[in-house]
């Protein structure tokens, strides 16, 4: 069996909006097939039946059962375009992208979308477990007199919805309070954090003024831009904020260099040549490999978000390609004290050598080449929607240059990582 080339043929997103503002009434599902239907207008795909579409939303009602096929059901895709989901936390959309590639190199699709969705201001709330096991009760009976029985037994008490958890169900503690252990054990400063967060802001803005978004995005709601961008943010502004993140002198995370809750989607198209060809889509890059890992937070003495320089090394070995062989960097900011200790992990010949089992460190970056156009920090976190807006940028950016490579990577919860390699078409 033959491997095709797989290309990254375009991308949309919907503007990115923090929890509780604009898109305080969209459902995921609303979010979705909005993404999706901009990729259909943009490429000319209304009525078109894909391989496939894989997406997925971290935080779902149990009504998303099947909520990637229920949203090309109400795009304007051809209903017969198969669809399933898929989550991996924060990896989602990446994890997607890599799924539907390693198909479309195999030969068994032609074509597909990957994206992801997510909304913290339509977060399901459960009733508690106890009320549940009551009105399961109640279901079951059999007669009348039985269900008043069950009924009976509620208490006021049990009324009280479940709120959602942030935290790690095996460690209780909230993926913040995680990475300040892991900022502290590694040193990494205020004054770094801050000024990468500030960059981070500087970029995305600078991007949206050279319309570098224009194709890549679709308004939404009455949104036209992310409405997390500061546009004027610096170091001095950040510093003025109090941290969140940890305890007493030595916490250095706030709301500032974290990202914060926020809703949207976005969606990646995937292609053969040929494919792209027939529908005379220029191809923006193509996809070479991707890569996971997962590390052990519980009892391993890891960081929960340090998975990635475990991906990245086994992504770089299998590849014959060495860390400085990249024109640019895309690194989730979830925090800006991640990217700066998956930095500092790949530096350090202690980390590389007993962690990663190399004779020298991966080594350092040129930090010119990191999130040119802004990430996360700026643009926001939609957990399953930020691999998509990497990919689709990153992949937009080798076009524009006309030649390199680039390398993605993205920590997710549950110890996971999510990394891989696009390059510049030939």
């Amino acid at each position: 069996m033959s491997v095709r080339d797989v290309y990254v043929l375009g991308g949309n997103r919907i503007p990115f909006v923090r929890s509780g503002g604009k898109y305080l009434k969209a459902s995921n599902q609303d979010m979705l097939t909005a993404a999706i239907d901009g990729l259909v207008s943009r490429y000319g795909l209304a009525g078109e039946r894909l391989g496939e579409v894989a997406a997925g939303a971290v935080l779902k009602h149990s009504r998303d059962f099947n909520l990637t096929r229920e949203s090309v059901l109400g795009s304007h895709l051809s209903p017969t375009t198969p669809a399933y989901d898929v989550q991996q936390a924060c990896g989602t959309g990446l994890e997607a992208t890599i799924l539907t590639a390693n198909k479309i190199a195999l030969g068994q699709i032609d074509s597909a979308i990957a994206g992801g969705s997510d909304t913290t201001s339509d977060a399901p709330l459960a009733v508690n477990d106890s009320l549940r096991r009551t009105l399961m009760k109640v279901n079951y009976a059999k007669t009348p007199q039985q269900r008043i029985s069950a009924l009976a037994k509620i208490r006021p008490g049990q009324l009280a919805p479940d709120q959602p958890s942030n935290g790690e169900p095996r460690t209780g503690l909230s993926m913040g309070e995680h990475q300040a252990i892991t900022t502290k054990e590694w040193g990494i400063t205020r004054e770094a954090q801050d000024e990468l967060t500030a960059r981070s802001h500087q970029n995305l803005a600078a991007a949206y003024d050279r319309g570098f978004f224009d194709d890549l995005l679709t308004p939404y709601l009455g949104v036209s831009r992310d409405n997390n961008l500061r546009p004027d943010s610096t170091p001095e502004k950040l510093a003025k904020l109090k941290p969140v993140f940890g305890k007493g002198e030595g916490a250095t995370m706030t709301a500032g260099n974290s990202t914060p809750l926020t809703d949207g989607a976005s969606a990646v198209l995937l292609g053969s040549r040929d494919w792209a060809d027939e529908h005379r889509i220029t191809p923006l890059a193509r996809f070479v490999d991707g890569e996971t890992a997962g590390v052990d937070y519980v009892t391993g003495n890891e960081g929960l978000l340090m998975a990635p320089p475990y991906a990245i090394a086994r992504l770089l070995q299998r590849n014959n390609l060495s860390l400085q062989d990249f024109d640019f960097y895309e690194i989730h900011e979830a925090f800006a004290s991640t990217v700066l200790c998956h930095l500092a992990a790949l530096e350090s010949p202690e980390f590389c050598k007993e962690k990663l089992g190399l004779d020298a460190p991966l080594g350092s970056i040129d930090r010119d080449k990191l999130n040119v156009n802004g990430s996360s920090l700026a643009a926001g976190h939609p957990f399953a929607a930020t691999g998509g807006r990497i990919v689709a940028s990153t992949a937009k950016m080798l076009h524009e240059k006309g030649s390199g490579r680039a390398l993605i990577s993205i920590c997710a919860a549950g110890g996971l990582g999510v990394v891989a390699i696009l390059e510049a078409c030939e």
